[in-house]
């Protein structure tokens, strides 16, 4: 097979799809790599380690996506891509379809099929692909919530750890998954002070014994989540419903109970944000302010640390490319039941029920579609 490999295009996306031990990995398997020129420079990546392990690199987007069977990219294919992209080409890639109505035409359109990272999905209902940029994620809320509460960025000027005399700052965090589990453990670290707020109880006890003492636990419903963001300085959205559209925690109306300067971090903005007043950003425009709360929302966070991001995530995600690669996807799909959940758009149809029931298009069963 040929693997296609292009640049990534998005705003300040410095991440690339695979290393130097990937390609070697597909090319001692018998397959071409072709990456696009310059793919890997951000991520410390050059050509000339690529070609060392049997990669060829080509000049140009379009050859890419010309020549190759299947195409593996890091971030969702903005409408450029999506014109180039050619029926029965499998992409292999973040989608978040459920929040991008356009898109998922575009790739319905286009014919292709469409393979969701963040919606490959093992037996015990973990997220093998979603759960390295996630811990990166969870991670850089904290980092980059620090950086917006200081006074110059226009947040309230406060330290998060304090310091003797002073309290640290009060950190909320809504959900207790791969994000929240890692923000919490940042945002503690630091000195703050952590609550953190799921439904599941079982997921709440856990955090209780692993935690350290600077962090509560606190059982999610409205109420609760009002209380917690009244003295709130920083608070990051880290809800996740597989594949669907997130649910909308923090209305427009809860902000005028908050702190003047307080920080809010939607990591779930990915998947259309927990916050109503919510809305993507991008690296070169990040935050914007509503109601004197400053949002930050930036949908490729990870992107801003391209050299961990990059190997972390190919980690994960070379096993599938392999076996998509050497299988073919219908035999890997047999195979390999977590990737089933990962097809959204396979020859036209929609067969992801979350992608579906969030734009109210019809949903095709795979095995129905796939003989």
């Amino acid at each position: 097979m040929i693997i296609g490999v292009p640049r990534e295009i998005k705003d300040q996306e410095y991440r690339i799809a695979i290393t130097s031990g990937g390609v070697e990995s597909l090319r001692n398997n018998g397959h071409t790599v072709l990456i696009e020129r310059n793919a890997g420079k951000d991520s410390g990546i050059t050509d000339e380690e690529f070609i060392n392990v049997g990669a060829e690199i080509v000049a140009s987007h379009e050859r890419v996506f010309a020549e190759a069977d299947m195409i593996v990219k890091v971030k969702e294919p903005l409408k450029p891509e999506c014109d180039l992209l050619k029926e029965g080409q499998i992409l292999f890639t973040y989608l978040h379809l459920a929040s991008d109505k356009t898109l998922t035409r575009s790739l319905m359109s286009a014919k292709v099929i469409a393979i969701a990272y963040e919606t490959v999905e093992t037996v015990d209902g973990k997220l093998p692909l979603l759960i390295p940029m996630s811990e990166v994620a969870g991670r850089l809320a904290i980092q980059e919530g620090a950086k917006y509460l200081e006074k110059p960025q226009g947040g309230e000027g406060i330290l998060l750890s304090g310091v003797p005399g002073v309290a640290p700052a009060e950190v909320v965090i809504l959900g207790g998954g791969v994000v929240g589990t890692n923000a919490a453990k940042m945002a503690a670290g630091l000195g703050a002070q952590v609550t953190i707020l799921d439904v599941n109880l079982d997921c709440l006890r856990y955090l209780d014994d692993v935690m350290e003492a600077n962090v509560i636990t606190m059982k999610s419903n409205e109420y609760n989540i009002r209380q917690a963001i009244k003295d709130a300085d920083l608070v990051v959205g880290a809800v996740l419903i597989t594949g669907g559209k997130a649910p909308k925690l923090i209305t427009r109306e809860m902000l005028r109970i908050m702190k003047p300067g307080s920080v809010m971090v939607d990591v779930a903005i990915d998947q259309g944000g927990c916050i109503e007043t919510s809305h993507p950003t991008s690296w070169s425009d990040p935050i914007f302010e509503v109601d004197g709360i400053i949002h930050y929302c930036v949908t490729n966070m990870p992107g801003c640390v391209p050299r961990t991001s990059t190997y972390a995530l190919t980690n994960a995600t070379l096993p599938y490319v392999l076996e998509i690669a050497d299988l073919g996807y219908s035999q890997a799909l047999r195979e390999d039941r977590a990737l089933v959940k990962g097809f959204n758009v396979v020859n036209g149809k929609v067969t992801y029920k979350g992608v579906a029931k969030a734009h109210n298009f019809p949903y095709y069963r795979l095995e129905n579609i796939i003989s």
